[in-house]
């Protein structure tokens, strides 16, 4: 059965039409068919509906457009056709529909504002832009006005406003002093959102001449400043004291001390107000409070809750920001201020009405003749958008008519289509707050298949490997794919092959025999065509003999193999790595064919050294650690390291240089590799040594160069292979002149704080690197390719400067310049900063789970705009979660689990998911700020699997024929259980297993009893659970049937009978009496001179054997059932050990001491074997005699 497959879900390097669709949105963009094919015009490129233009720049409407053949375009203004060929400052570029208005030659560009509409053309259809509004950008100077100081009292509120110019866009509005520093803001002072100033409550230190608001118009990059505010604030006690001044001692005279103050709102006014937003934007709302102490403002919605994940706090709190709203978040806001004495509110109203957003944008048809098709327009608003269609531009009521063509509403339904039939149609959705305008063509197309992938491509794949096999076709209608193998193959089917939709043929697992010619064939009922492509598998590249841990003594000599095995038709490179990096550049590696050797180690060449062997297909490697030891100490000589120079000379001083010589101390048996010049900055860092240079131990002067302002020392270090001297003593001083700063600050960046800022920071110049008094820098920046001016300011000897005001993640070009009272360093370079990120806009859209098998999915999304990340993009999160077992129909705690896929991924993949359950899952992007919305939520499951194993499995009740078998059910069934299996089989005594029976359980069952099984048997069980995917792991068990009480009765131990007892005593005696008759046979012999000497010195507790009959004699001794005592007898040399005591003799035996007689005779015939002493008790340690056997045997 041939396997179908989405290659959309399939593996990304199969690149050509991964998604080749017969209505797909485009004709495929390959070169020889786009020059055949017809296609109707599509709009590519236009410009914003609402463009605003800088007045002092040419202005390019932009509209460009794709088609076959190329299509003419041509522009309505104001919903008239305008002729560009009347206008000598007109033009429109050659093969496009963009127009240039000159400005920069004379033109006005208020003279053309006005809406613009741009047609694309060919003989297939037409297709229109938006009306793109054109409107110049303005930033008008402030009115002059004459401003009165502001004189207020201690405690009171304040408000300074601002009032600036209406401009094209509106400024952005913020407040500085005449320093160019920003006002410092807090929950007692802020700015408003129409950019007044606002004072809670003004304290003395609020009092200064320079409140000046500024007014920043980015379009054309120019800020406006109102003239200075003045603000003076008496203080109750400086009041007191003015007034007793002028009164006399009988005057009564005195104000108000500073009394607190419940809060009033300043802004809005009065108790309730509305406020109406669109859909999707930024809902603003502000309440800011007078009182004293300073109130603090808290945001409540009335019968709801603030919107999780897009609720922001801005201001001190006194502006809520919601982003990204919707119809939900409509509804009654409340702001409440609060202080110690009391509270105030305000309730706002908001009404949130949407501009036309697309539920179903129509889409491009391409369509054989006689087929059918619909384009669907389908868009939603608050309120609902009005639907209207147009054919080629033009109304589709008094379009030319077309039989194929029926219009249904919001759908347009097409039936029997011919080529005729081709043509662009226009969706336009539009209510009060705006409108959306979509082109889709139906393009009707009858072609014969064509395949577009090279023929005779050759594929080569390792294997073992997937090989792809790539079949690009196109045809109207769409071709029917076949795959056969070699000239005359029959066609391929069968589960060793995937088919995807595009025409590609995977080999999940090729082998050797999978080489050779394949061949595509397309066919439609226009035609048929076929292609060959070739596969060659190859034999994977093998490490065969690996290179091994080496331990090397210092200066010796050591090689590491690397033997490799590869396909003959391959060339494998082999690159040998240390520690993960390219060799040293040194002739002491000698890489050859097979190996690496490295000449005269030293201490430099311990690590980790790679081996790297690649072909054009595949790559292996393998490592082996080098360690490095110390060669075996000499030692004659005692190396030391060398002592330090001494009588340091400066001479030949100059402003930028000086010469420094010394005496080298003794190098104590180690030679001088180098001296390290190091200095003292007595002026800046005093105490602070740092590094100068370093020069050969040949040389004992050099020649140094200097900076100014700095105060110099120097000392000497000498350096030899055993390490570094004591430094010298310091030189004298030297002095030099003041100068301008060479250089300028390092690691200079640019980052925002907030998403309305950019902090530039830089590494401050060291005290020397100033080269003079009064340090200084010049920070300067500007938008990149926006502005054309540098905004400069000059700070003091700091490490930060922040720009506020300046829009969201956008690049600006900084450089930073340092300069003292000498003058400026050289030109600084610049360096691309961004603005202060905030958190993405928008959902990841178009979510898709794909299912692999019970416990993977592979999920997909389209990316988010880069505009709407508004940072950096750092990557994509999924969250997801299980939310039920569909087995157990059960609920549990929901636990998220997070997957982070960095970069700009759009696929990832979900393990160790449970079988046959339900899922949840969102996507949402991240940038250096945080997370953005989720997506909605999608639903998956997963299959069934196999069942775990059955939880218990107990055998009870046994009889002489039966057992009863209970069970319970899986814990984790992974699916619908179909049945149990059990399997099971006798055991006899010597435990061999008997033939196996096997029963089929239904799902149901958790008992069964085994009927007609044999008595006094054990039996072996098997026992697992089934569901439609297959068997789970199996338990075992073991049981044994009673035996008949008959047959025990009959049973008798043979151990209790007499004649079995009688038996066994008579075997024992037999052989005791063998036993006896072999030690007799053992020691029996011939008169020896051993025993001569015997019969001469006879032992008194033992008599001689009788020579007549080798019986033995009586014993003299009285305890005859006595063991023979150790040491009773004496050598037959009648000698004595010198260690041993008169009574302790030597015992014969087969130890060192026995020895033998010329005729062989043993001479310690009557001794046994010298044993160990045992742990307890007298026995002898001797090995048991005749006469000792027979003793033992009375």
């Amino acid at each position: 059965m041939m396997k179908k497959k989405s290659l959309c879900a399939s593996r990304a390097s199969l690149v050509l039409f991964l998604c080749q669709m017969i209505s797909s949105l485009d004709v495929p963009l390959d070169s020889k068919l786009l020059e055949e094919l017809s296609q109707p015009p599509t709009i590519t490129q236009q410009s914003p509906k609402d463009y605003i233009v800088d007045p002092r720049e040419n202005i390019v409407i932009q509209c460009e457009a794709k088609g076959k053949p190329p299509p003419s375009f041509s522009w309505t203004r104001n919903g008239t056709h305008f002729d560009i060929d009347k206008d000598a400052q007109v033009t429109m570029k050659p093969n496009s529909g963009t127009l240039v208005i000159n400005i920069m030659n004379g033109g006005k560009a208020e003279a053309y504002e006005g809406v613009y509409q741009c047609t694309a053309r060919n003989e297939r259809g037409a297709a229109i832009s938006n009306n793109i509004v054109i409107r110049p950008s303005r930033s008008p100077l402030w009115t002059k006005e004459k401003l009165e100081p502001n004189h207020v009292r201690e405690g009171d509120s304040l408000v300074l406003h601002c009032r600036p110019p209406v401009g094209l866009p509106p400024p952005i509005i913020f407040w500085m002093d005449n320093a160019f520093q920003r006002l410092p803001q807090s929950e007692r002072v802020s700015q408003g959102l129409n950019g007044d100033l606002y004072f809670s409550n003004v304290q003395p230190e609020d009092t200064r001449e320079d409140y000046i608001c500024y007014a920043r118009f980015n379009h054309t990059q120019t800020i406006q400043q109102k003239q200075p505010i003045s603000v003076k604030v008496f203080s109750m006690d400086s009041l007191n004291d003015t007034i007793a001044a002028n009164l006399s001692d009988t005057d009564i005279y005195g104000a108000k001390p500073v009394t607190e103050r419940q809060p009033v709102l300043l802004t809005p006014t009065g108790s309730t107000s509305t406020k109406v937003e669109l859909r999707g934007n930024v809902l603003l709302l502000e309440c800011i409070a007078a009182g004293l102490p300073t109130p603090v403002i808290r945001w409540i919605k009335e019968g709801g809750e603030l919107p999780a994940n897009r609720t922001f706090f801005e201001n001190f709190k006194k502006t809520l920001k919601i982003t990204d709203v919707s119809e939900a978040d409509s509804g009654n806001y409340k702001c409440i201020a609060r202080n110690t004495l009391g509270s105030a509110h305000h309730v706002i109203s908001v009404t949130v009405k949407a501009a036309p957003y697309w539920i179903t944008a129509p889409r491009n048809l391409v369509l054989s003749p006689g087929e059918h098709g619909n384009l669907i327009c389908r868009a939603n608003g608050n309120p609902k958008p009005d639907i209207s269609w147009l054919a080629n531009g033009v109304p589709i009521a008094i379009a030319p008519e077309d039989p194929s063509r029926k219009v249904d509403g919001d759908t347009i339904i097409f039936s029997h289509v011919q080529e005729r039939s081709s043509a662009v149609y226009q969706c336009n959705a539009s209510n009060e707050y705006g409108y959306l305008l979509a082109n889709a063509f139906v393009n009707v197309l009858a072609e014969p298949p064509r395949i577009l992938t090279p023929a005779n491509k050759l594929y080569q794949v390792i294997a073992d490997s997937p090989a792809l096999l790539d079949c690009a076709y196109f045809g109207s209608p769409k071709p029917e794919i076949e795959w056969f193998k070699g000239v005359k193959g029959s066609i391929l089917r069968g589960n060793e092959y995937v088919f995807h939709d595009n025409g590609t043929l995977e080999i999940p697992v090729a082998q050797k025999d999978s080489t050779g010619t394949y061949t595509c064939v397309a066919r439609n009922e226009l035609g048929k065509t076929q292609n060959e492509v070739q596969l060659e598998v190859k034999d994977p590249t093998m490490i065969i003999k690996q290179p091994e841990y080496k331990v090397i003594q210092r200066y010796g000599q050591v090689s590491f193999e690397c033997i490799i095995k590869h396909d003959s038709t391959l060339s494998p490179t082999v690159i040998w790595l240390k520690d993960n990096d390219e060799l040293p550049d040194d002739e002491r590696f000698l890489v050859g064919k097979d190996n690496l050797t490295i000449m005269n180690v030293t201490d430099k060449d311990d690590g980790t050294y790679t081996c790297i062997v690649n072909t054009t297909l595949d790559s292996v490697s393998a490592s082996a650690v080098l360690t490095v030891v110390a060669a075996p100490p000499t030692p004659a000589i005692i190396y030391a390291r060398p002592n330090p120079p001494f009588d340091l000379e400066l001479t030949g001083q100059l402003e930028r240089s000086i010469e420094l010589s010394w005496i080298p101390g003794d190098e104590n048996n180690s030679p001088i590799t180098s001296f390290v010049i190091e200095y003292e900055d007595g002026l800046h860092e005093p105490g602070v040594w740092h590094y100068q240079t370093e020069v050969p131990g040949t040389q004992t002067t050099v020649q140094l160069k200097l900076s100014p302002y700095v105060n110099y020392s120097f000392r000497v270090i000498a350096v030899n292979e055993i390490g570094r001297s004591q430094p010298s003593e310091p030189s004298e001083q030297y002095l030099t002149k003041s100068a301008s700063p060479d250089e300028n600050p390092s690691n200079v960046q640019g980052i925002g704080s907030e998403p309305d800022n950019l902090v530039i920071t830089w590494e401050s110049l060291k005290g020397f690197q100033s080269n003079g008094p009064g340090l200084q820098y010049k920070v300067s920046w500007r938008q990149k390719d926006v502005d054309d001016e540098w905004t400069s300011v000059i700070v003091a000897n700091v490490s930060k400067y922040i720009v506020s005001g300046t829009p969201t993640f956008v690049p600006y070009e900084i450089k930073v310049q340092a300069l003292n009272d000498l003058g400026y360093a050289p030109e600084p370079s610049v360096v691309i900063g961004h603005s202060g990120e905030d958190l993405p806009m928008v959902a990841p859209g178009n979510v898709q789970v794909f299912v692999i098998n019970s416990t993977l999915a592979k999920v997909h999304w389209d990316p988010v705009p880069l505009k709407t990340v508004r940072g950096h993009l750092q990557g994509y999160k999924v969250y997801y979660w299980k939310v039920q077992s569909l087995s157990r129909r059960s609920r549990r705690h929901v636990e998220k689990k997070i997957l982070t896929f960095r970069g700009n991924k759009t696929v990832g993949m979900l393990p160790g998911l449970e079988p046959y359950s339900s899922y949840k899952l969102n996507v949402r992007v991240v940038n250096g700020k945080g997370e953005g919305p989720a997506s909605p939520d999608k639903l998956f499951r997963t299959p069934e699997g196999v069942p775990g194993s059955p939880s218990f499995l107990k055998i009870t009740n046994p009889t002489l024929d039966s057992l009863t078998l209970e069970w319970g059910s899986p814990t984790h069934p992974n699916g619908v259980l179909t049945s149990y299996i059990l399997k099971f089989q006798p055991i006899n005594n010597t435990h061999e297993l008997g033939p196996l029976v096997e029963i089929r359980i239904p799902a149901n069952e958790s008992s069964l009893i085994l009927k007609n099984l044999n008595y006094s048997t054990r039996y072996k069980f098997y026992f697992n659970a089934q569901t439609s995917v297959g068997s789970g792991n199996q338990i075992t068990e073991e049981a044994v049937t009673i035996m008949d009480e008959a047959m025990a009765s009959r049973q008798v131990d043979i151990a209790t009978q007499g004649w079995f007892i009688g038996l066994m005593c008579a075997v024992a005696l037999l052989i005791l009496i063998l036993l006896i008759v072999c030690f007799i046979r053992r020691n029996k012999g011939g008169k020896y001179p051993v025993k001569e000497k015997e019969d001469a010195h006879a032992d008194p507790e033992i008599q001689p054997m009788k020579e007549d009959d080798g019986t033995f004699g009586e014993y003299s001794d009285a305890e005859d059932h006595k063991p023979l005592k150790k040491g009773s007898r004496t050598p037959s040399d009648r000698t004595v050990k010198k260690e041993d005591s008169d009574d302790s003799l030597v015992d014969y035996g087969e130890g060192v001491n026995g020895q033998f007689n010329e005729d062989g005779s043993f001479i310690g015939q009557y001794s046994g074997k010298k044993e160990k002493e045992p742990a307890e008790g007298n026995e002898s340690s001797e090995a048991p005699s005749p006469v000792n056997a027979m003793n033992s045997f009375v």
